[in-house]
Parts: C-alpha cells; structure tokens; sequence
C-alpha cells in the first residue's frame, strides 16, 4: 500500500484526508501540532470507513517522524486568508511554517513528491524547493485544479449542462491575476467561445479570479476547503497511480512560455515523478499579456523570499 502524508489537520487537510481515503488508493498519515486534533479526526474518520467503504489506515499525530516514508506530502499548513487579505499578506508567517515543516519532509520523505497547498501558494512552493532541496519535478502547486474546476463549474452553471462534461485550463499564478482560458475551454468538445457570447465568457473569467475571495467574503474566517481538498485528492491520485494526466499545476518553470526560475501554473502531465513533462500550449496575445502581468505577480513575490533566507 502506497503512503500519503498530509501536514495541517485543518479544513483543508483533513477534506483532503477524506476524499483521499474514499479512493482507497494509499494509507494516510496526518500530521498537526495541536496535540489530539489529527488524531480525534483520524479516528472519526475511520469510524466512517464502514459506511464509505474504504479500506485503507488513517493515522493522526502531532510526530512528524510517522511520514516516514511517505510517497507523496501534501502541505496544507498555515494560516487560511481572512477578509481583506490579500494572499501575499500570508507571506511572512506562511514561509514560516514552509521552512520548518520542509525540513521535516527532507528528514523523513526524502524521496516524496509534496504538493503544496498553503498560499501564497507559487511563493510557497519556492521556499519548500530552496529548504528541501528537492528535485524541481517534485515540487508541485495545488492551483490550476482548483481554479479550473471553479471555472468548469462557473460555465457548467450558465449553461446548464452536466458539469463533468465541461473541461477548462487556468494558467498564471494562483491569486487574484490567474489565467482563465477561454480558447482551451469547452463543453464536451465544443468550445465556450461558440456557446457563449463574449460579454458572458468575460463575466464568469472575473469570477473563476475571485473565486477564492468570494468564498472568504461568506465565511468571514475562514477560507475554501471542499473544493481545494477535491482538487488536492486529484493530484494526489495522480502521482500515486502513476496517471500522466494532463492538468494545470504551479511548477518550477526554466524558460517555459519565457519565464524562469519561478512557479507558475501551466499544463503538465503529472505521474510517480511528479511534474513529468512541461506541456507549452499557443496563445493568443491576450493571453499571453494576461500570463505575463501574473507572472510579474509572482516574480515580486519570488524577491521578497529572500529576506527569509540565508545566502549560503
């Protein structure tokens, strides 16, 4: 049986937990500091596991040392965005927790794929690389599958239509300046752009980049979890059944679509190795105009990292 661990037992992490543990395709360690709150809802959920019919282990604890092992690391820990954040407001306490709970991953899961979830989530990611010393193929960023499958369902909705027959591509950073792509986007084959007017198509690409604050702005103190816990057990199927499906992640990118030394989201196809292949796709000069203002978003944010660092 293949191993996942998830640090942080909040919302996110343990949705994830869950919807993992219904596809019955690993055991599960999850990891929080708040003594007794990993292992409370481990235990809950392996009370539901009759009834749901899963038959892999959940193990809650507070040990960093039972990821021993673990095939793939899923990081949700850190502080959710509050009303009036912006995520870049999270940097500062977020690589924080990165940097410590990296080192632990190192420690343990040498040889993992880690999937991080904690935002900012593209700055995140480049402060696991920079204190794991990973590989840059395993270190992965829960973005485009969510922003994708908000706009999936945003499209789904207007046309009333079986949302498992839309299909959508989200690039760019995971915040406010993301990519939602109108051309790459369509139902059962049929692309929006023929279903949809423009005016339409424009209203519901503002939504998908809102998507997170919309939710943040109903729950006041919190943030999403069902959909960021669906998406993260997507990825996370993914890599443990060796898939090579083809989705939008934040990876580390070396001159792709002209950008370098940063995580951005872009299409790859993603198996056992993590980010197996970079997929670069046209795009129109929209688009790319978009793609570039979001990763200037993300280049800034790259900057300020530093001051968390010592150079070597």
């Amino acid at each position: 049986m293949k191993k996942v661990a998830v640090i942080g037992a909040g919302h996110v992490g343990a949705t994830a937990v869950y919807y993992i543990a219904e596809k019955n395709i690993a055991d599960i360690v999850m990891v929080d500091i708040e003594e007794g709150l990993a292992r409370n809802k481990a235990l809950d959920f392996m009370h539901s596991a009759p009834l749901r019919n899963y038959n892999v282990n959940i193990e809650g604890t507070s040990d960093y040392s039972r990821i021993r092992d673990s095939d793939v690391v899923v990081l949700t820990a850190g502080i959710p965005r509050k009303p009036g954040m912006d995520r870049m407001d999270l940097l500062k306490t977020n690589v924080t927790i990165a940097k410590q709970v990296s080192r632990q991953i190192a420690e343990y899961a040498p040889n993992a794929v880690v999937v991080v979830v904690t935002n900012p989530l593209d700055i995140i990611s480049m402060a696991v690389l920079k204190e794991s010393g990973f590989a840059l193929k395993k270190i992965i960023g829960m973005a485009g599958a969510l922003d994708s499958t908000r706009f999936r369902y945003f499209i789904a909705e207007k046309l009333n239509v079986w949302p498992g027959d839309v299909f959508a591509m989200v690039l760019g950073g995971h915040g406010d300046q993301m990519v939602p792509l109108k051309n790459y986007s369509s139902v059962a084959g049929i692309p929006i752009t023929q279903l949809l007017d423009k005016d339409t198509i424009e209203s519901m690409v503002r939504r998908t980049r809102t998507g997170g604050g919309e939710i943040v702005s109903f729950l006041k103190t919190g943030s999403a979890f069902y959909a960021p816990g669906a998406s993260v057990a997507k990825m996370v199927e993914a890599v443990i059944k060796d898939e090579k499906r083809l989705m939008a992640v934040s990876a580390y990118l070396r001159g792709e679509y002209g950008y370098r030394d940063i995580f951005l989201g872009v299409p790859v196809l993603l198996g056992k190795n993590g980010v197996e292949k970079i997929i670069e796709i046209e795009l129109d000069s929209e688009e790319k105009e978009a793609l570039d203002y979001s990763a200037k978003a993300v280049c800034e944010g790259v900057e300020s990292l530093g001051r968390f660092f010592t150079p070597a």
